[in-house]
């Protein structure tokens, strides 16, 4: 029996929209469209999890619910109350609220918020005695409301979280590079068929090493969500246990058949405490990748000039230096 198709929406920094586009369709997404802050397509429950589990480049991946004219709160509280989410979420299960505004007669974001909660939780007292608890950090899940010239999108967060956030940084030093941002540099210079055919990355101001992760997790084939143990989908009615599983182990084989084919991949900095950021972060995305090449394929490197930096990571005969102390 064919799967439901769901119509969907992923979030993307502006001008990533077109690389995401691409992205998405090469994971089974349909009729994948280019619009305002992201990208709408349609997908089966499958695609939901390829996308959270492989997207390099994507926000949140959200699911539209309710989309209707809304001018006052009254409006905006039936709306939501409304709707039968009783078919989603059990009533014990946490929730959250994430409400933007643009141009709406609803002039209070938090307020917005607040009237949704409310009207969820009166509908699962009203229908069990029971309510759903308000958990901000990590809920069980998440409604995205997005009200838009007095029209109410609202979706349900199937991510829960950003993707960027990969699981790997905990450790970050000043102005850190998105985890998303980095996979787009590395897609816009053609990384993969570069790393395919060897060829070395040497990254001359590496701060945390994110740049370097992501040319790791892409040459070897990791799912950048392999880590991440919290996702918006895991406690939704439709959630599909066993597919997922499968999906991760998939994922998990092709980590390791990957990992052979790793190509040289160096980062410098000017600052120690970045050096030993960096390699804390690396030790908890990639060491399995580059435990099978001896470390000899995952070099992070402090020295006292940037410059000089560049220009030892262009030679590798001058990898010798003696001023290269590893952290």
């Amino acid at each position: 029996m064919a799967q439901q198709a769901f119509k969907l929406f992923a979030t993307s920094p502006k001008g990533l929209e077109p690389l995401l586009v691409d992205e998405l369709s090469s994971l089974g997404a349909t009729t994948a469209r280019q619009t305002r802050g992201g990208v709408e397509f349609f997908g089966t429950l499958e695609v939901v999890y390829r996308v959270c589990l492989w997207s390099r480049l994507a926000g949140r991946i959200l699911m539209p619910l309710i989309e209707q004219p809304v001018e006052d709160p009254d409006q905006l509280y039936e709306a939501v109350h409304s709707f039968p989410w009783e078919d989603h979420f059990d009533s014990t299960a946490t929730m959250a609220v994430d409400c933007n505004l643009s141009s709406s007669k609803i002039t209070h974001s938090r307020y917005a918020a607040l009237k949704i909660k409310d009207a969820v939780v009166d509908r699962f007292r009203e229908l069990t005695g029971q309510r759903p608890d308000v958990e901000v950090q990590q809920p069980n899940w998440r409604i995205n409301a997005w009200l838009n010239h007095d029209k109410l999108i609202l979706s349900l967060d199937l991510s829960g979280d950003s993707l960027h956030r990969r699981g790997y940084r905990t450790e970050g030093g000043r102005a850190p590079l998105k985890e998303h941002l980095a996979a787009a540099l590395l897609v816009r210079a053609g990384w993969s068929t570069l790393s395919q055919a060897g060829a070395p990355l040497v990254d001359p101001m590496c701060g945390s090493g994110t740049l370097a992760i992501e040319a790791a997790l892409m040459a070897g084939d990791c799912a950048p969500g392999m880590l991440r143990e919290y996702y918006g989908f895991l406690h939704w009615q439709q959630h599909d246990a066993q597919l997922w599983q499968q999906l991760l182990d998939e994922a998990q084989q092709r980590r390791e058949k990957g990992a052979e084919s790793v190509p040289r991949i160096v980062g410098y900095d000017r600052d120690p405490r970045a050096i030993k950021n960096a390699w804390a972060n690396a030790e908890r995305t990639v060491s399995d990748l580059v435990k099978k090449r001896r470390f000899y394929s995952f070099t992070l490197c402090w020295v006292r000039s940037c410059v000089s930096s560049f220009f030892t990571g262009m030679f590798p005969s001058l990898l010798s230096v003696a001023s290269l102390v590893k952290r």
